[in-house]
């Protein structure tokens, strides 16, 4: 992709009134335009200043004053871009930037694309894209864990791991190729027991990278847990009490929840992605069933399952409900809550925790409506998640773009060791060495594609 060295102009802070927002300027003359609307009491002109310095002065469309300001000014190749870069700290009130953007784009400048900003620091060499993918990842973390992983991988911790892994490609393929030059000699030039060793360790890095995306996945996106069961256990007052607010129709009438209703919490510094699913029962509403078709759908792509039962229905009715939904929650965590604990008798009650009883799974018995034991509820999804403890040097694969390169890499590397094991000719195992180096390149950028790019940076934020 060619580098397009117009001056691009956006507002980098959230859209909206505040006590102050940014208009960032950058591009090959950026600082020379700020000077055709930035005046100053000492009539200072900003491509006379130093860079990384801040200045105070107004924003003027000829004669009139549209907000006084402050003006930072950096130099390439020492700004977020590598380019020359104005930041115009100015009011926040959206007439204020809107007056001000529509000004500089009279001067010259054009408006930037989503992510524009990004992508130059990534075309002019300021980063690498698995850290310029961390910046869009770092704005949206909601979470402790969200935001230590992106950190961490834009600060280099991912980009370096792979660079050392093609580094020692590069090395891997060059003793290979140069035997592949001396073929009529028999000269061999790569010790096979060392390589075997190498391409051994790099295929546990690499497997290891991208098995550590379930974990990454859970701690950007959320835990998945479908909230399932019968019609009108109390699913929905469920997922209410745990979210906070009244996000689903809680009724006596059976069948309310027709669609799949989702929402995230944040417990303990974890997210969890609930999903409220349709209650499952014989119907013959067609949108009914068509929500009961999406409760199983949800329930395979769950990691948690919270099966909601409702202890004053008949135990020969939940018996049977339990034919349809263990064998889609096999290998996944199930957590039993027993809801209207508060409807039945102490005598009642001692009787239904016979129920399930050959099931492997967490037991809890709750009153959803009365909001009693929930908190155990809540330490006990803590516990399903089991997340590992991620220290601030860990590498944490988060992006299923990185990951389907990883997975690609992990069956070219496992073909090396296949064919060495094999004692096949260099030639072959050269072209596997090249295919492996080639995806870990996809993920840093080393190796790509203007689609890529574009399908990558047009997710960013205008402005970033």
């Amino acid at each position: 992709m060619n580098l397009d060295r117009s001056i691009i102009c956006a507002i980098s802070t959230p859209p909206g009134c505040g006590g102050i927002a940014v208009i960032r300027l950058s591009g090959e003359g950026s600082v020379a335009l700020a000077d055709q609307v930035f005046y100053s009491s000492t009539d200072k002109k900003l491509v006379n200043v130093s860079p990384n310095t801040v200045h105070f002065g107004e924003i003027r469309a000829a004669e009139t004053s549209i907000d006084e300001v402050l003006v930072t000014v950096f130099r390439a190749p020492h700004s977020y871009t590598g380019e020359d870069t104005v930041e115009i700290t100015c009011h926040g009130s959206v007439y204020i930037q809107q007056q001000i953007l529509r000004l500089l784009i009279e001067k010259g400048a054009r408006s930037a694309l989503p992510g524009e900003f990004t992508q130059r620091a990534f075309l002019n060499g300021k980063m690498d894209l698995s850290q310029a993918e961390a910046v869009a990842d770092l704005i949206a973390s909601t979470s402790a864990g969200q935001h230590r992983l992106a950190l961490n991988q834009m600060r280099g911790g991912f980009s370096n791991e792979l660079l050392k892994l093609r580094m020692q490609l590069l090395d891997f393929t060059s003793l290979i190729e140069l035997e592949l030059d001396f073929t009529e000699e028999d000269v061999e030039f790569a010790d096979r027991s060392h390589l075997k060793e190498l391409a051994l360790n790099m295929e546990q890095v690499i497997s290891q990278l991208a098995e550590s995306f379930n974990v990454g996945n859970a701690i950007k996106n959320g835990i998945p847990v479908a909230i399932i069961g019968e019609t009108n256990a109390g699913k929905s007052t469920l997922l209410n009490l745990l979210v906070g607010e009244e996000r689903a129709i809680v009724s006596d009438i059976h069948g309310t929840t027709r669609d799949v209703i989702e929402d995230t919490i944040n417990i303990s510094g974890v997210t969890f992605r609930f999903i409220d699913t349709a209650g499952i029962r014989e119907t013959t509403d067609t949108i009914e069933s068509m929500g009961i078709e999406r409760t199983f759908q949800k329930l395979d792509q769950a990691s948690i399952v919270l099966w909601v039962i409702d202890l004053t229905s008949p135990m020969e009715e939940i018996e049977a409900l339990a034919q349809n939904i263990m064998p889609r929650a096999e290998g996944k965590q199930l957590i039993l809550v027993f809801n209207k604990s508060d409807l039945l008798t102490a005598e009642e009650l001692n009787e239904k925790q016979q129920l399930l009883s050959n099931l492997t799974a967490t037991r809890l018995y709750i009153s959803a409506k009365k909001q009693t034991n929930t908190a155990s509820l809540q330490q006990e999804l803590l516990k399903a998640a089991a997340l590992p403890e991620i220290n601030q040097n860990d590498i944490i694969v988060t992006n299923i773009r990185h990951y389907e390169a990883l997975t690609h890499a992990l069956e070219a590397i496992r073909r090396v060791n296949e064919g060495l094991t094999a004692h096949i000719s260099g030639d072959f195992l050269s072209q596997d060495i090249r295919e492996c180096s080639h995806y870990l390149g996809e993920i840093t950028g080393q190796i790509t594609t203007d689609e890529i790019l574009e399908n990558i940076f047009a997710n960013f934020c205008i402005g970033k």
